[in-house]
């Protein structure tokens, strides 16, 4: 096995809208509302994967997210952040959350925000993602 560094430039990769991986649940009114930036994807050689994700929640509304960590997932907040049900921000940029293997977990997202995500082995399963409206 040869060992070498990966390098990417987050400006030259394209992003990947998210329907392609979570389906239409992930539209709102036809427009995409959380799109991917796949850094680098090691699951194949028993490593994990690094990614950027934009999560861009409609005017007035939420992006309900629950998943389980089916592996160590770290993220690092670079602009945004999460919120709570009444769109209250409560996570801001520069916090950072690691969500253990088997930890079940949810997020609320009120304006556009853009997280650095590794997993150290699998992406979670997503148990429930929605687009809701604020409940405040």
């Amino acid at each position: 096995m040869s060992l070498h560094p990966i390098t990417a430039t987050s400006d030259q990769i394209p992003w990947t809208p998210g329907s392609q991986a979570l389906g239409a649940q992930s539209l709102f009114h036809g427009h995409e509302t959380v799109h991917f930036k796949i850094l680098s994807d090691r699951r194949t050689e028993g490593g994990g994967m690094a990614q950027i994700v934009r999560f861009s929640p409609p005017a007035g509304m939420l992006i309900k997210i629950v998943a389980n960590a089916r592996s160590d997932e770290h993220i690092y907040i670079l602009s945004g952040g999460h919120c709570d049900k009444s769109g209250r921000q409560r996570l801001f940029p520069g916090d950072y959350l690691l969500h253990p293997e088997g930890l079940a977990h949810g997020a609320f997202l009120a304006i556009e925000t853009r997280a650095f995500v590794v997993y150290s082995g699998e992406a979670d399963e997503l148990l429930d993602f929605q687009i809701i409206a604020a409940s405040g």
